[in-house]
């Protein structure tokens, strides 16, 4: 059994936003599971769950990543 738990340790100037505790942390303290960045500024980290949300309404309106049916496929006629 271990003593000592080994501790993520943050670099001054890097910045996370903790998806568990939903706060903005200048170097990681969570694990990397529960965490966005690293983010250049405090600012962008603020702003985390605003950015991801705008990226998956692109990504999810994006005519290239649709699954449509090509000519052939998708129909029951086999």
């Amino acid at each position: 059994m271990a003593v000592f738990k080994k501790r993520t340790v943050g670099k001054p100037g890097e910045w996370y936003y903790c998806l568990e505790h939903k706060k903005v942390e200048e170097g990681p303290e969570c694990p990397a599971k529960d965490r966005f960045g690293p983010y250049a500024g405090r600012a962008e980290a603020e702003h985390a769950m605003a950015t991801a949300r705008e990226r998956n309404l692109e990504w999810e309106n994006d005519p290239r990543w649709h699954d449509a049916p090509t000519a052939g496929q998708g129909t029951d006629e086999d």
